[in-house]
């Protein structure tokens, strides 16, 4: 019985580990898209950052 619910357990973690991996890759695109709109619509004389 210990192993059947170690295994659950397990199987929780590991699903509750991949929906918070793919969420941070939806807003890490997000922020890569909003990056580039601002890089394209201002163009890269005007950027809001000095490199």
């Amino acid at each position: 019985m210990f192993v059947a619910v170690a295994i659950l357990l397990l199987a929780l973690l590991l699903g509750g580990l991949g929906f918070a991996v793919h969420v941070l890759w939806i807003i890490a695109v997000v922020a890569f898209v909003l990056f580039l709109l601002g890089f394209l619509i201002r163009g890269a004389e005007h950027s809001w950052y000095r490199w």
